[in-house]
């Protein structure tokens, strides 16, 4: 399958998108690469292998809901541009 530049420019225009007219056919070329590599996938062989829909299957270990500090609040707050002990200090918003 391949897109013309009609086409890519009503994806655009559908997905909201500005998109200068010298972008079209770099775009073009792009999504091109992209629905092959999805004609690669459809040659592939799952016979046997059985869907997956996600990881709702599995079962979570349950813990306690405990309130913490983290264990580690010097590693939590290291990128912190200000701190207050072991707080973030962030400037006042609301009057």
């Amino acid at each position: 399958m391949s897109l013309d530049h009609a086409t890519v420019r009503r994806i655009a225009k559908l997905a909201r998108i500005r998109l200068d007219e010298d972008a079209v056919p770099r775009l073009a070329g792009e999504l091109n690469a992209i629905l092959g590599y999805v004609e690669q996938l459809a040659e592939v062989d799952v016979e046997g292998v059985a869907p997956l829909s996600g990881g709702a299957q599995m079962a979570l270990r349950m813990r306690e809901d405990e309130v913490t500090d983290g264990r580690y609040p010097d590693r939590v707050l290291a990128n912190a541009p200000e701190r207050i002990g072991d707080f973030f200090a962030v400037p006042k918003v609301v009057e």
